[in-house]
């Protein structure tokens, strides 16, 4: 009696699970994101003259609470919290 192969394919676990490595590393490399900042944003993000002044505004508030020397004008806190809170 004669034994033939049947058509089978060879198995090899080893290489299934490289193939199936590569093809996720193709589909990862495939999948990238892409971002374009428009000229307008770019206008946006750079600091303006306002920016600028407050940052420079708070700088000296600070200077004067540590040195002790900040005083509040209580007329015109007074006149500010009306202002605000009157509808």
């Amino acid at each position: 009696m004669k034994i033939q192969k049947f058509n089978v394919p060879a198995v090899n676990p080893y290489k299934t699970n490289q193939l199936k490595a590569e093809q996720t590393e193709q589909k990862a490399k495939m999948k990238t994101d892409k971002l374009e900042i428009s000229s307008e944003a770019k206008k946006l993000s750079e600091t303006s003259t306002f920016t600028v002044g407050r940052n420079e505004r708070v700088q000296e508030l600070k200077e004067q609470v540590q040195a002790g020397t900040y005083e509040v004008n209580p007329e015109q806190l007074a006149s500010n919290l009306v202002k605000y809170f009157k509808p």
